[in-house]
């Protein structure tokens, strides 16, 4: 599921949106909800990209195995990839089955150009090599491989993100969600127990609730709060500032004001960690500062 720190992302990126493209707010709201739910549709393309390769490997077996003529690894091929543990169980989960078969723009083609160079890469790579000669079947390492695999080939794979974000803009922003997401599933299976539920979007309504409420307050205090963050610049016109560092900290300005519960310490370092996803080199710095400020003037605890 999305944590509050990725809540606050897709806040900051719709009041980002808005101020490049103004919309009405019930839309801009609307908008905001079906970009986090069209992450699960990224999250699901690469739980299957990893599942394909396993499909490929199989696909290849099988012309091994009907050649006229055949090699002894075709006779007799190595099976420790397709009978990894954890990825026949994330072939075999049920909701992964079902959220593919009603999208199957999120299946992966068999044929697919990417695809294949990438199952080639993995296969002449070292890590995988080292993998198949290992002798038996331990579910630690099954697991720790395709951790490892899914990291070296999705989730730093500059490549992959180039082809998602291709597909669908938003992806190019939101992958990293995404990659997270996947990173916890495989390290959630368990050995003995079925996987059988993946991993939601929005935990519950109280989520929902603070998405909506802080995008709301953000919008709805935006001239008071850039007010307040112009009062605490020093030497620098309000105008020089760059746009997705006014949002962010309107944005954190507004969650200080309207939701006293959480610590100002906890939400100032929100904002910095997602100043280094969205802003300049050094806006976290710029941002810690004018938030620090900003709680000590107020004595927000």
């Amino acid at each position: 599921m999305l944590g509050r720190r990725q809540i606050r992302e897709k806040v900051v990126e719709s009041v980002y949106s808005y101020y490049q493209n103004p919309v009405k707010f019930d839309v801009l709201e609307k908008n905001m909800f079906y970009g986090i739910e069209k992450i699960y549709n990224l999250y699901i393309l690469e739980i299957n990209f990893l599942v394909s390769l396993k499909n490929l490997a199989e696909n290849q077996m099988e012309i091994g195995k009907n050649k006229y003529i055949k090699t002894d690894s075709e006779i007799n091929p190595n099976q420790k990839f397709i009978n990894n543990q954890v990825l026949i169980k994330l072939e075999e989960n049920p909701e992964r089955l079902f959220f593919s078969g009603q999208h199957a723009d999120l299946k992966w083609d068999l044929h697919d150009d990417f695809l294949v160079r990438t199952f080639q890469r993995m296969t002449s790579g070292k890590r995988y090599q080292d993998f198949m000669k290992e002798d038996g079947y331990s579910f630690d390492d099954d697991q720790k491989f395709i951790g490892k695999l899914f990291l070296r080939y999705v989730a730093e794979n500059e490549d992959f993100h180039d082809y998602v974000g291709d597909r669908e803009l938003t992806w190019t922003d939101d992958i990293h969600i995404a990659n997270s997401m996947v990173q916890k599933t495989i390290g959630f299976i368990k050995e003995n127990e079925d996987s059988r539920t993946l991993i939601k979007m929005i935990k519950d309504e109280e989520d929902k609730s603070f998405a909506g409420k802080l995008l709301r307050d953000t919008l709805n205090n935006w001239e008071a709060n850039e007010k307040k963050l112009s009062e605490r610049l020093e030497n620098w016109d309000l105008e020089r500032v760059a746009l997705m560092d006014k949002v962010i900290l309107t944005t954190a300005i507004a969650e200080l004001d309207n939701f006293p519960l959480t610590p100002s310490r906890v939400i100032i370092n929100e904002y910095i960690e997602i100043a280094k996803v969205f802003a300049t080199d050094r806006s976290n710095i710029f941002i810690n500062g004018i938030l620090d400020k900003y709680c000590k003037d107020l004595n927000r605890i």
